[in-house]
């Protein structure tokens, strides 16, 4: 063994495969962090520590009662963080399932311009709009709730599905594999007590969905004409049709889709710190 191994007392027993173990789990740890950063997920965590810091205190002063009823508490405690953690434990289980390799291309350009004509014609005559882009996160549970379309993604077809008068205008419709999958999918309402008092249930909805899974959420609203693209759950106002073309090319097209997550949340919001207090897509005269 090198000399200066044994300066700092190396243990002899530590095998290399001692060193990969700790790295593994480092990793895992690592990982599992960053996925709750910022969820409800951290301030059960501290409280969880908090309780075994005081059974800890109450064994040191033998503090009868309060030791045995802690001690009930953290042997369940297994069970208790599987029924409150169960939608983050999904989410952090979906993301560890997805691969790097074998992607394939589910959007051309063409999709995405039948997808922007369309968002920006409604934007502009106040029709409110919910269009769920797939992406490698299955989105069967969802589609389940609404019904089966399975049509050619064509600018007029989404409109007349999100026009008032239409029975399934009041639901989200998505597009899988550059089709009109489904549409009137209900989706589940994001939890997050932090997200602006001037979104109402659409983007909640959107934000719940992006949460859950790596779809791409284009929200169009009806009261302020504001289109907005949601996803990992963060809102991104759209200042104009060039600025929405652009992110939706750089998140969708098979060329660019190895860009960070991260560095997308970044932007979103540097995006949102900027002016959006005019209308981002201006309405037409008549």
């Amino acid at each position: 063994m090198p000399e200066f191994l044994h300066t700092f007392n190396f243990p002899r027993s530590v095998r290399w495969q001692d060193l990969i173990d700790i790295l593994i789990v480092s990793f895992i740890i690592y990982r599992t962090m960053l996925l709750i950063r910022g969820t409800r997920a951290v301030q059960m965590l501290i409280g969880i520590l908090v309780v075994s810091f005081v059974y800890f205190i109450s064994i040191q002063m033998d503090l009868l009662s309060l030791q045995l009823l802690l001690r009930y508490l953290l042997s369940s405690i297994l069970l208790i963080l599987v029924v409150i953690f169960q939608d983050d434990i999904r989410r952090v289980l979906t993301e560890m399932g997805k691969t790097p390799f074998l992607k394939t291309q589910n959007m051309a350009a063409h999709d995405l311009t039948e997808i922007i004509s369309a968002a920006v014609y409604m934007a502009r005559r106040r029709i409110g709009a919910l269009i769920i882009i797939e992406r490698d996160t299955g989105l069967a549970e969802y589609i389940e709730t609404g019904f089966i379309i399975d049509a050619k993604l064509l600018q007029e077809l989404l409109v007349a599905l999100f026009f008032p008068m239409s029975p399934m205008h009041d639901g989200a419709v998505v597009i899988k594999k550059g089709r009109i999958h489904s549409a009137a999918c209900l989706l589940p309402l994001s939890k997050n007590p932090d997200i602006d008092k001037r979104y109402g249930t659409r983007h909640r909805a959107a934000l719940g969905l992006s949460e859950e899974t790596d779809a791409v959420v284009i929200v169009v609203s009806e009261e302020t004409q504001e289109i907005s693209i949601v996803q990992g759950g963060d809102i991104t106002p759209m200042r104009d049709e060039v600025r929405l073309e652009a992110l939706l090319k750089e998140i969708l097209l098979v060329n660019n889709r190895s860009g960070s997550l991260w560095t997308k949340r970044r932007s979103s919001r540097q995006e949102k710190s900027s002016d959006t207090t005019e209308s981002p897509i201006p309405p037409i005269d008549g």
